[in-house]
């Protein structure tokens, strides 16, 4: 029954409430861009994706998924990718159609549920990388669409190794409700639709009978702009049918490798739907872990090293690994004394 009971991250006395714990962090802390080798995978159905390597054929292989418009270039990306390869990991951070700086190709964008999208980097990946252990670690969006992925496959490689996921809407519709009230939709969903609403006016002259600005007018709400633009891009019936279908929660029992899922019980952008405590109680693979502050992608302070970072070191086995390196080494030691 893996229901974590108790989390090590505590806020900074002097950052209170779950508002400026995700405000903060996204302003504060900065990070190099430690993924720097550059690939375009061409998919199937015409489109790519932009992926970003830190690639030297290391044994193990993290694959980073970021949030809703963000990029690989994300600070929370970068950094979790320095952590990694400073483990000894090698990293592939990559970008969801449209949010690597060129519009992607096709009528359609990325979404929430996206999977087929993260099962095309992972078999690249599986196919070009000599990794024996290959970890996914996501946030937000991307921890929905990586807990889905592992939930609705029961056919992966068994170089799949583990999953890390933090400040996850595994129920959209709760989510986009939480985000709907009066202060959520100005400080955070008016951001999101303004970067949403680019992409569409961006992307309208590629498509102009499918992408219709007008429709723009009025938009306020996920709601909204997933009833008229999300939904009949991607082949759902509407908002409500794009939540359903999309949520990771109705697949977390299906999941069959370790997985950690972090959601601060004062995230503002998740509702009570998006803490699976009996799915984790019932599950052998599914932990999940509710510090009681950290914000939304947020967890500040702890260091130069961010604690998302070394919760996920932690959980991926890097500290035991580290702790028996060290006792090994100790040994050895004690016998040329000897």
């Amino acid at each position: 029954m893996p229901l974590i009971a108790s989390s090590t991250y505590q806020a900074p006395f002097w950052l209170p409430g779950g508002h400026l714990q995700t405000i903060v962090p996204a302003l504060a802390r900065k990070a190099p861009q430690v993924t720097c080798q550059p690939e375009r995978l061409e998919l199937a159905d015409g489109d790519f994706l932009d992926l970003e390597w830190f690639n030297e054929g290391r044994s193990r292989l993290a694959i980073l998924c970021h949030g809703l418009e963000a990029s690989a270039a994300a600070t929370y990306i970068q950094g979790m990718a320095e952590a990694l390869i400073r483990r000894g990991w090698d990293v592939l951070a990559w970008n969801y159609r449209g949010c690597s700086g060129e519009m992607n190709r096709l009528p359609r964008f990325y979404h929430s549920g996206a999977s087929e999208d993260l099962q095309a980097v992972v078999e690249h990946a599986l196919a070009t990388h000599p990794a024996t252990e290959l970890d996914l670690i996501g946030f937000s969006l991307g921890g929905n669409m990586i807990l889905k992925y592992l939930g609705e496959r029961s056919d992966h490689s068994p170089r799949l190794h583990r999953a890390v996921t933090f400040s996850v809407p595994c129920d959209l519709a709760c989510s986009s409700k939480t985000l709907g009230t009066l202060f959520n939709r100005s400080v955070y969903m008016k951001r999101f639709i303004d970067s949403l609403a680019g992409k569409i006016r961006a992307k309208q002259p590629m498509f102009p009978d499918l992408l219709d600005p007008a429709g723009l007018k009025g938009v306020r709400t996920f709601k909204q702009f997933d009833d008229r633009y999300t939904a009949p891009l991607h082949g759902f019936r509407d908002a409500e049918d794009y939540w359903a279908r999309s949520s990771s929660r109705q697949f977390l029992s299906r999941i069959r490798i370790p997985t950690l899922l972090v959601n601060a019980a004062n995230d503002p952008f998740l509702g009570p739907g998006c803490f699976p405590r009996e799915e984790a109680e019932a599950s052998d693979f599914l932990h999940l872990e509710i510090p009681a502050t950290g914000g939304h992608v947020g967890f500040f302070g702890g260091g130069p090293e961010a604690w998302v970072e070394r919760r996920a070191l932690e959980f991926l086995g890097s500290i035991l690994s580290e702790i028996c390196q060290k006792m090994d080494l100790r040994h050895a030691n004690d016998v040329a004394d000897r």
